[in-house]
């Protein structure tokens, strides 16, 4: 295999991907939340979403791996879940209110990550990476097929 497959832009976001992932778990992990769970921190935490399904919309994952997630975060007490009076057969989910208390820590904690992650970058370099990474999300998603649901803009600064 040729070595320059090791610099193409597939391979460096990957390990940019994963070196992000690695700083994040460890600076959550005393928060007791982990990367998995930022889909799901942000939907509940703004009220954008309170159904398993429409947490896993959000965050662009099936409903099984959702279900999991939510199982783990129920068992380690960052969500609660009570039947939809509207419709028995869902849930509602919420963040308990020692998981909520945590979120804004756990923000910082990640906007600071990003800032040392970003050292040496000027502002405009930040704001290009971003703009660049947003197009390259949307052409991914289009030549996968999957479904772009406001792919670009969502967050400010994560």
């Amino acid at each position: 295999m040729d070595e320059k497959v090791l610099r193409t832009p597939g391979h460096l976001v990957s390990l940019a991907a994963r070196a992000f992932a690695r700083l994040s778990e460890e600076r959550l992990g005393p928060l007791g939340f982990g990367v998995g769970h930022l889909p799901v921190l942000v939907a509940l935490g703004n009220g954008v979403a309170n159904t398993q399904r429409d947490l896993a919309r959000f965050a662009r994952v099936e409903q099984p791996p959702m279900a999991q997630m939510l199982a783990r975060m129920e068992r380690d007490g960052l969500i609660t879940r009570t039947r939809d009076p509207r419709d028995g057969r869902s849930s509602r989910i919420d963040l308990t209110p020692a998981a909520r208390e945590r979120l804004p820590q756990a923000s910082a904690t990640l906007f600071q990550g990003n800032r040392d992650a970003m050292e040496g970058f000027s502002d405009e370099d930040e704001r290009r990476l971003v703009e660049l990474l947003d197009r390259l999300i949307v052409n991914l998603n289009r030549l996968s097929g999957a479904v772009v649901a406001a792919a670009a803009g969502e967050t400010d600064e994560t």
